[in-house]
């Protein structure tokens, strides 16, 4: 018989340290957080291990810049009792309608719930913002949209409205020839749905237009994301979803339109495309893998019979042909032929339109042609910052026009400017907050990395400008102070000179 083995000894009394380590250095520490002895994140006395940095996201949110009360209170946009009557109205009619169709293949009911997520993101919209800074209603939306169950599909009304009436002799194309989709969910939520188009890595060819540009659905995540951090809060949360084309659209939907514009391509993934003139052809279509498709699902807004909106054109309009140019782009006097048209003679709308075109420079969209806002708020509501696919397009580049608007005003918000210079402080970098905001996405990485880095030179550029403005005019012409109590916080005082 072969005698015992002489390494056996060493082996054992290796695989004894190794256990005895794993015991002191990981699961021993932890018990004595769960019994309270060393309370988390908190370093016991004598480690030489540093204390592990607070998450940037909330260093920032926790800045005094963010903390600042908003001047005048609170005004919502919707009473609580009269959207949840109307909502139960309407989700008796919908259902009403379903069981109608149940004959037919798909489709379900939808339970109306009073603290469902999209109804509460509704009813904490004010005066100052879709949403409050810290929301919980936000955040629990964005997990729904995640994760609820579809029970209907269905075209956009302006999509609707371009079947069988598009005029093919204009270069611009109307709204909704890039495919999107309504998508209704079991809690009788609604989002609209955008699927990828284009790729992260890829940028938009030099040669194309502004107007024939690809609608990319992770511009429409990053704008969310971009314009909370800037504090600004006029895009509705948006969230990335790996949908099932199949199950969540094919299934659900009743209209048999979309019905027909579905079919398997040649390497057997599920495809679709709009059914429009200009794009029902299989090469425009998006196809699935062979089911999954990667989109974004942004939140609805409320109805239009209980929160009315207008649409106003963008006096900073841009040529939609291939020849001619706007006022704007030829005459650098032009904004003063603006501020004396109502209501930008006498309210804060050009501010708000400043803050778009700021918005708008950093994401690299040149489509803004209307804004929409919410009429019960009057002259001076904010700008809601809808249809956001076209931007983060050409990373390489830095379309200077689109700042015209404070270029050729020379105005600015104070509490925007402030929370500029911050976030280009190295402590509180643009493009540091963004990557790790976006690392809750789904869908991460959302943007490659010369597109996060792209927002810190257009944030210089924005400074710049500024800057520009007020060696010009001086401070307190350009700086408009938007606040009651016009100051920046002790001990985090931005620089408004640099």
């Amino acid at each position: 018989m072969p005698g015992p083995r002489r390494d056996r000894p060493a082996v054992l009394l290796l695989l004894g340290a190794l256990l005895a380590a794993d015991l002191y250095f990981h699961l021993w520490p932890r018990a004595r957080r769960e019994l309270g002895r060393i309370p988390a994140g908190r370093i016991p006395p004598g480690c030489p291990c540093p204390a592990p940095a607070a998450p940037a996201l909330r260093r920032l949110f926790a800045h005094p810049l963010y903390r600042a009360a908003p001047p005048g209170p609170a005004e919502p946009l919707l009473g609580a009792r009269e959207a949840l009557r109307y909502y139960r109205r309407k989700a008796a009619r919908w259902n009403r309608r379903q069981r109608l169709q149940r004959e037919q293949p798909g489709g379900s009911s939808a339970a109306l719930r009073a603290e469902a997520g999209w109804l509460q993101f509704q009813l904490g919209i004010s005066r100052h913002g879709l949403y409050p800074r810290s929301s919980a209603a936000v955040t629990r939306l964005l997990r729904e949209l995640r994760e609820m169950r579809t029970v209907s599909a269905d075209y956009s009304q302006d999509e609707k409205a371009l079947l069988g009436a598009c005029d093919c002799s204009q270069v611009v194309k109307p709204s909704g020839v890039h495919l999107k989709l309504v998508l209704r969910f079991q809690d009788f939520g609604k989002a609209m749905f955008k699927p990828m188009r284009q790729k992260r890595e890829e940028e938009t060819p030099e040669d194309f237009f502004y107007f024939v540009d690809f609608q990319r659905h992770n511009a429409e995540i990053a704008a969310f994301h971009l314009d909370r951090i800037l504090d600004f809060r006029r895009v509705p949360p948006t969230v990335g979803r790996l949908v099932n084309v199949t199950r969540d659209i094919l299934e659900v939907t009743k209209n048999e339109v979309l019905q027909s514009v579905f079919f398997v391509s040649p390497a057997s993934n599920v495809c679709f495309f709009a059914k429009c003139p200009y794009m029902c052809k299989t090469e425009y279509a998006v196809c699935g893998s062979p089911h999954l498709l990667e989109g974004s699902l942004s939140a609805f807004l409320p109805s239009l019979s209980l929160a009315p909106r207008l649409s106003i054109p963008n006096p900073w309009i841009r040529s939609y042909s291939f020849h001619g140019k706007e006022e704007w782009e030829v005459n650098p006097h032009y904004c003063n032929t603006v501020r004396e048209i109502y209501p930008y003679s006498s309210s804060n709308r050009l501010l708000n339109i400043v803050d778009m075109a700021i918005f708008d420079f950093l994401i690299g969209n040149m489509d803004r042609h209307h804004y929409e806002m919410f009429t019960k708020f009057g002259d001076d509501g904010f700008l809601l910052h809808l249809d956001n696919a076209r931007g983060f397009g050409r990373h390489s580049h830095d379309e200077i026009s689109i700042l015209a608007p404070l270029s050729q005003c020379c105005v600015i918000k104070r509490t925007t400017l402030l929370k500029l210079q911050l976030l280009a402080e190295p402590e509180y970098q643009l493009s540091d907050m963004m990557r790790e905001s976006l690392l809750q996405d789904p869908l991460a990485p959302v943007l490659t990395e010369p597109h996060l880095l792209a927002l810190d030179r257009r944030l210089q550029l924005v400074l710049g400008t500024v800057g520009k403005c007020i060696d010009t005019l001086g401070e307190a012409t350009v700086v408009a102070n938007d606040t009651r109590q016009p100051q920046s916080p002790a001990g985090h005082r931005a620089r408004l000179g640099s």
